[in-house]
């Protein structure tokens, strides 16, 4: 039989449009300055596919891309991505090997890594660039700011490695009080103080919601995430740039089954909720296996022809229902139905969905399942 591919057998799609993904990046670089733009490809592209997402921006000019670790990193090189991957999850010594092999760029916060690192780099004559993470205020990753200086002078009995960057992470400027991360871009400061004379090239700290409101944080490099991808970082974001950020993904199913039910009719599984009067209902195939979260069941609205309708009855693994009664002759089999994106004037993002769950977006689009084929929209220019 004729191969298939995945992406004509699957009626459920995430469009990804590479002329907002530039425009997005534009706008970061803007408010960066001459601070570079490493991008963050963690969880694949947040859910955007990172193959496509990095390829693109490699052909835009961005030559450092970010990675949760050095799988993704493998995975991106494999897909022949040329760029130099900056791991940023904490790795262990049986990683060693394969970050050397793949010229990957680890964080590194302990001397047990360290250690490995310089000896898999010295067994392959390399000298291995490194980022070393300070902790201030996170709690997650990092030596602490008063014990940089130490870890620097154990670093130089390792002239296999090169370290290559200072770096810290923000946990809250994405709130509207900004105070404490004030307090930690000090913290960090200090720490860049203490080791200027130790020829590091690059500090880095901003991600998404630094690079609009906190500008003193930009140093030599930043480190957007979730509005690369044309989302906010949250409401609170005060730099009114925020407001021309595009979203890159638009996520699309198709009617495949259309019926006629009268009132009174239970619908789905334990029949949670039934027509009130005659209604016509859709049938498509997105369901949580395709990342539709089934506690959505009732309290989504998608779009079809332009119009909001509303999903009815419990979300399924493969299939979920739509009332499209208002569409009553107009509706047809194969019919476009917007679960995120746009349709004629009508929107649905990924922060509605989101409040609707008491998430964050960034959990909306990270979500959506591997089986869901990623679609490039070409570039128009």
């Amino acid at each position: 039989m004729p191969a298939i591919e995945a992406s004509a057998r699957h009626l459920t799609r995430a469009y990804i449009y590479l002329d907002n993904l530039t425009h997005n990046l534009r706008l970061l670089q803007s408010l960066a300055g001459s601070a570079a733009v490493w991008p963050v490809l963690k969880a694949n592209g947040y859910g955007h596919d990172a193959t496509i997402v990095a390829s693109h921006l490699v052909r835009q000019g961005c030559h450092t891309l970010c990675v949760a670790d050095v799988e993704e990193a493998v995975s991106l090189v494999d897909a022949g991505v040329k760029a130099s991957f900056l791991i940023l999850s904490a790795t262990l010594p049986q990683h060693s090997e394969a970050l050397v092999a793949y010229g990957c760029e680890p964080v590194v916060c302990t001397l047990d890594m360290v250690e490995s690192l310089a000896g898999a780099a010295s067994k392959a004559g390399r000298r291995l660039a490194v980022h070393l993470k300070v902790d201030t205020g996170m709690g997650r990753l990092g030596i602490r700011p008063e014990d940089v200086l130490s870890f620097l002078d154990r670093c130089r009995d390792f002239p296999s490695l090169r370290i290559r960057a200072l770096m810290s992470h923000f946990p809250r400027a994405d709130e509207a009080d900004k105070s404490y991360s004030v307090e930690q871009l000090a913290r960090f400061r200090q720490a860049i103080t203490m080791i200027q004379d130790h020829g590091i090239e690059v500090r880095h700290m901003a991600n998404s919601a630094a690079l609009f409101d906190i500008p003193a944080s930009h140093f030599e490099a930043v480190r957007p995430g979730i509005a690369l991808y044309g989302l906010r970082p949250s409401s609170t974001i005060a730099n009114p740039s925020a407001n021309r950020l595009k979203p890159v993904l638009q996520w699309k199913t198709q009617i495949t089954f259309l019926k006629e039910v009268p009132a009174g009719v239970g619908l789905s599984y334990g029949h949670a909720i039934h027509t009130e009067n005659p209604s016509v209902i859709a049938t498509v195939p997105v369901g949580y296996g395709d990342g539709l979260q089934r506690n959505l069941s009732n309290r989504l609205e998608v779009l079809v022809r332009g119009v909001r309708c509303p999903q009815i009855g419990r979300i399924t693994m493969d299939m979920s229902l739509i009332d499209v009664t208002t569409l009553r002759g107009r509706v047809m089999l194969g019919d476009e139905v917007v679960i995120i994106g746009r349709q004629g004037t009508e929107e649905i993002t990924a922060d509605e969905m989101a409040a609707k769950l008491g998430t964050i977006n960034y959990e909306i689009v990270t979500s959506i399942s591997h089986r869901v084929p990623r679609l490039a929209v070409a570039a128009t220019k």
